[in-house]
Order: C-alpha cells, then sequence, then structure tokens
C-alpha cells in the first residue's frame, strides 16, 4: 500500500469512526465512557471538594474541558492517527530488510486474560513512568510538558491537559516492548476506562488518599505535590511521577508527600507568565528561548 492510500484510509477511518461513536451510544463506546467519566468525578468534586474555596468552575474549566476533548479523540483525527498508521508501516518495512517479520519475543496470549491485563497494564504504567521522568528530566522535552504543569488550579480535565507531542513520545516508546510481547487481547474497553478513571481522580478536587493502598494506586493527594510550584532541594526535577500506581515512585525513592498539600500553590517558576490560551500554549514550546 502507497503512502498516500495509507494515510487516506487513516483519515477516513479515524472520521468514520469518531461519527460511529458519537452517533452509536453503547458500553464499549470511548466517547461516552470520556463523557460518564467525566461528569462522575466532576460530581465528586462537587459533592466532596476537598479545596472548598474553589470554584465550581475552576480557573481554566473550559480550556481544559476542550484538552480532554482534542487529545482523547481530535488530535487523531487531526494528525496522529495518519502518522503512527506511516511510522508503523515503515517500522515494518525496516525490520523486512533484515529479513524479520515478527518481534514478538514473548509469548502471552495463551494465559488467562485476567493475567494478560494484569502484566499489559503493570508493564505499560512503568514505561510511562520512566517516560515521565524523562519529560522532566530532558530540557526540550520539558518545555512540551510546562503545558500541563501550567494548571493553577487542579480538578479533573486536567488529567487530559497536556501538549499532543506527548501523545507521540509515549506512544512510540511503548509500542516496541508491547509489541514484543505477544498480547492476545482484543479489548481494551476496560483497561482504557480504568486508567482514565485513576487519571481523572488524580487530578481532582476530591480529599481521596485510598488508606493502604496508596502504595500502590496514584491519588489526589500525591499527586498534588507532582504539581507543586516549588521542588524539595532533594528531587529539583519533580517528584511522584506515577501514572496510575505509585509504587514505582516508593520503590526508587521518588515518592515525597511532606505534608497536606491541599492549598499549595501550583505550576513552576514563571508560570504566572505562560500563555493561556490553548493555541498560544501549542505554540509555547517551539519558541526560541
Amino acid at each position: 500500500m502507497g503512502l498516500g492510500e495509507i494515510i487516506k484510509n487513516a483519515y477516513t477511518g479515524y472520521w468514520n469512526y469518531l461519527v460511529y461513536e458519537i452517533t452509536h451510544p453503547g458500553w464499549h463506546n470511548y466517547f461516552y465512557m470520556l463523557l460518564v467519566l467525566s461528569v462522575l468525578v466532576w460530581v465528586l468534586e462537587i459533592v466532596f471538594p476537598w479545596r472548598q474555596q474553589q470554584g465550581l468552575f475552576r480557573k481554566d474549566f473550559w480550556l481544559d474541558a476542550f484538552y480532554m476533548f482534542f487529545n482523547f479523540f481530535l488530535f487523531s483525527l487531526v494528525a496522529y492517527n495518519a502518522l503512527s498508521n506511516v511510522a508503523v508501516e515503515a517500522f515494518n518495512s525496516f525490520l523486512g530488510w533484515f529479513g524479520i517479520t515478527n518481534i514478538v519475543a514473548i509469548r502471552v496470549a495463551e494465559a488467562p486474560l485476567w493475567a494478560q491485563f494484569l502484566l499489559m497494564f503493570v508493564v505499560a504504567d512503568f514505561i510511562q513512568w520512566l517516560v515521565h521522568i524523562m519529560l522532566h528530566r530532558v530540557h526540550w522535552l520539558w518545555q512540551f510538558h510546562k503545558v500541563h504543569h501550567s494548571v493553577r488550579e487542579m480538578g479533573f480535565a486536567a488529567h487530559l491537559r497536556f501538549h499532543w507531542l506527548e501523545t507521540i513520545v509515549y506512544k512510540s516508546i511503548l509500542y516496541v516492548p508491547l509489541t514484543m510481547i505477544g498480547f492476545g487481547i482484543d479489548d481494551f474497553f476496560v483497561l482504557h476506562a480504568f486508567t482514565v478513571l485513576i487519571g481523572h481522580l488524580n487530578h481532582a478536587n476530591v480529599p481521596l488518599t485510598y488508606g493502604p493502598l496508596k502504595y500502590l494506586l496514584n491519588n489526589p493527594a500525591m499527586h498534588i505535590w507532582h504539581h507543586a510550584k516549588k521542588m524539595p532541594a532533594s528531587h529539583p526535577y519533580g517528584i511522584n511521577f506515577g501514572i496510575s500506581l505509585s509504587l514505582w515512585d516508593y520503590i526508587f525513592g521518588t515518592a515525597h508527600i511532606p505534608c497536606d498539600g491541599r492549598d499549595i500553590e501550583l505550576g513552576f517558576d514563571g508560570v504566572e507568565n505562560y500563555p493561556e490560551g490553548f493555541i498560544a500554549q501549542v505554540l509555547e514550546p517551539f519558541k526560541r528561548k
């Protein structure tokens, strides 16, 4: 298949998929899954607010709502689906030059479905934890990750306020290791819904710690410190990098919760001068510093 045909099929295929998702509500519908989980966590924020002084429609509520749908759906329509399909085809062609047609190194397709889900969840979360640290430590990547840390008042939709380049970075690094494990899972809906819910709750204005499970699952009381404007001298590049699991931070010494972080200042040095609109924030990392 030619390059033009791959791009054309990517756009038309994803557009048809998006229209179908919106017009056909159902239990395995990603569009309505995002909508339902967002409303559910927002209701929790309204009924059980952690920061009492924070408004029902907090600062940048609608901006983050747009980011949420842009990064979850619209970016794939604009560019990502076409780019990823081209990249996968190019990667497979590159392997073909060396006579490699299958890079599966570990076959787990025969394992029970619950074991496959658990393994994929743990492996993907650990890789994303490593990538998250890289976003903080590599200067040019930090310029893109600043978009996420420009949040001044935390709420569920801040979960998906991030620069579109992060999608490319995360997915590119995840692709090879997950491809090398021969998963037999066809339906990722439950796993994806669970990670979206955890991410929403991590950023939500709710007083959750999960009790003893806080050493396993990331939570709002822990993640708020990741967004703190001032980092401790012992961890200048950041703390609490967990995506869904807090486990890695406790194992590798990047967990840091000095006290109740309910009212700490969020952002980074100079955040008050950071652009506030979607277009301006998307363009900001590309500016010559």
